[in-house]
């Protein structure tokens, strides 16, 4: 009855004890762009086209505790862009949590790019362009 007992006390440990060592052993991205994770044609679009569009379509930006919001006008064919570029930023800055806010009642456009600690600096540093309107 013991064996039994430890048994069903293991199989009952045995889903958190999983949980902990997948946690334990994901491996966090470096901050550094991974270009390679696009194809040659995704990034020309995403750096040499999108990019470029985004930066002067920022009306403005403002800093949350974890990262930064931009503000861009709210009419679909600049949320189409946002989009597109969101979908390659995806892949090539992994570390980033990505939010796309459209406020009701036709209200504003919000791009948040936010995450763990240190990639604050790291959205400092390598969108300064985007900044231009703070």
């Amino acid at each position: 009855m013991t064996s039994l007992k430890s048994l069903l006390i293991l199989a009952a440990a045995l889903p958190v004890f999983v949980a902990v060592c997948q946690t334990a052993s994901r491996k966090e991205s470096p901050f550094a762009c991974d270009r390679m994770a696009l194809n040659a044609e995704q990034r020309h679009r995403h750096f040499d086209e999108l990019g470029p569009q985004l930066r002067h379509l920022v009306k403005t930006t403002r800093e949350t505790a974890d990262g930064y919001e931009f503000l861009f006008p709210s009419d679909p064919e600049t949320f189409r862009l946002v989009a597109e570029w969101t979908a390659g930023e995806h892949l090539c800055c992994p570390f980033f949590d990505i939010d796309l806010r459209l406020e009701r009642e036709g209200g504003e456009f919000w791009l948040r790019l936010s995450g763990r600690d240190g990639v604050k600096q790291f959205i400092h540093a390598d969108f300064s362009p985007w900044f231009r309107h703070s």
